[in-house]
């Protein structure tokens, strides 16, 4: 599937891709509404009906992912309420021996995040994907989400790459379209990024359901770029 001597640098989404996003999914439809009924009272059922609708109408854009825009949009404390389940972040099967077959290859691995900082800092605080990382980089830094290509062109000015020999893994198709568009050359999804929801059939891209699928990876001293 992947031609890894074609490839010097691994774009690498966080969320649905290296993490399960079960946790996500989970606290934006269940925990929040819950949470924000017990601090500000209301029918659970209207709460979380409300509150859906309110955070899909940001969908694709930077609002969506910011921390600090829904919490002052819900008056809430969002990264408390996400440290309340923070024991559900966890990675996919098989994240670590790809992650450790990347870092003993000739590629570099950087995260590529729509991720809030504030979300970014409490997934690494409970997950290693720190140490493998050669960048780790948030789209509010570019001031774009993933989903605009702008952000792909802005990523390039500020760290070089050659988008011919980049790989992106991502779990959302709106951004490898962007990615595409861009000219990235090697795009790969997830199946399924949520754990608890079904396989995702007839997908656009390229699709795996475990990194496992993808290795092995030649080591550093044996390719021959």
């Amino acid at each position: 599937m992947i031609n890894w001597q074609e490839i010097d640098t691994v774009l690498l989404d966080m969320d649905g891709t290296l993490l399960d996003l079960h946790y996500d999914n989970f606290f934006w439809s269940q925990h929040l509404p819950k949470r924000y009924a017990e601090i500000h009272g209301g029918e659970p059922e209207q709460v979380a009906h409300d509150l859906i609708q309110r955070i899909m109408a940001e969908r694709g854009s930077l609002n969506w992912y910011c921390l600090d825009y829904w919490s002052s949009q819900l008056n809430v404390d969002i990264v408390a309420l996400k440290r309340e389940i923070a024991h559900l972040i966890a990675p996919h099967p098989s994240t670590a021996d790809f992650l450790s077959a990347l870092d003993n290859s000739h590629c570099e691995t950087w995260l590529v995040t729509n991720a809030h900082r504030d979300s970014l800092n409490l997934k690494l605080e409970h997950t290693d994907l720190a140490r493998w990382m050669h960048k780790m980089i948030t789209s509010h830094e570019l001031a774009k989400p993933k989903e605009d290509p702008e952000f792909w062109h802005r990523l390039r000015q500020h760290w070089d790459f050659d988008p011919a020999r980049t790989l992106l893994v991502d779990d959302t198709a709106s951004v490898l379209d962007a990615a595409a568009k861009f000219g990235i050359r090697h795009l790969l999804t997830l199946r399924q990024p949520d754990s608890k929801q079904a396989i995702r059939e007839q997908l656009t891209y390229p699709a795996i359901q475990h990194f496992s699928e993808v290795l092995p990876i030649p080591k550093r001293e044996t390719y021959r770029g």
